[in-house]
């Protein structure tokens, strides 16, 4: 495994997801490798900051590579990365690859572990303590991907209702990890 931190967020959230991709996260040792990502920008009406700040989006509106770490319809912890002002992107997958037992008792023995961003936040041990952490500092690990360009796939967002016409979902070619296939 490569020990090189992720320190390119620079660009736009929709490059920005498409670089995440074959990148490692980890959380106290335990993770994988992103294997899908939603890009969300300050003028998409689907983003969280759109409206502008607010208290439970502050940390959109922070330095980039942090956490944005929200409650999804009250249920699920969903983690994002902070790139651009006020934008951000959706880790809705890995494959895991660290720590494989801990997620599974995280997640009560279900399958799949990590396809979802609930399922992801809820394997990984990440809760709103981790918004506007920094993800180049313990207890995260972001890490580059060893080899060059992966092979994407892109697609419209899921789970919305505003902007569904934007193609900045992103996954990895032929993985199986992903939380639902392209179109």
């Amino acid at each position: 495994m490569s020990a090189v931190l992720f320190d390119d967020f620079g660009g736009d959230s929709p490059d920005l997801a498409a670089r995440l991709i074959g990148a490692r996260l980890l959380v106290d040792g335990v993770g994988g490798v992103i294997v899908e990502t939603e890009a969300y920008r300050p003028d998409d009406p689907a983003s969280h900051s759109f409206k502008g700040p607010n208290r439970t989006n502050g940390s959109m509106f922070g330095p980039s590579s942090h956490a944005y770490v929200y409650r999804s319809y009250g249920l699920h912890w969903c983690l994002n990365v902070v790139g651009e002002a006020a934008g951000a992107v959706l880790i809705r997958a890995l494959e895991p690859e660290f720590g494989v037992e801990t997620m599974s008792v995280r997640r009560g023995f279900a399958r799949p572990l990590c396809a979802g961003p609930g399922r992801l936040t809820q394997a990984l041990g990440v809760t709103g303590h981790h918004d506007g952490l920094s993800l180049q500092a313990p207890p995260f690990d972001l890490l580059r991907h060893d080899s060059g360009k992966v092979p994407l796939i892109v697609g419209p967002r899921i789970g919305i209702t505003k902007a569904i016409d934007q193609p900045w979902r992103f996954g990895l070619q032929g993985s199986a990890y992903l939380s639902r296939p392209f179109r």
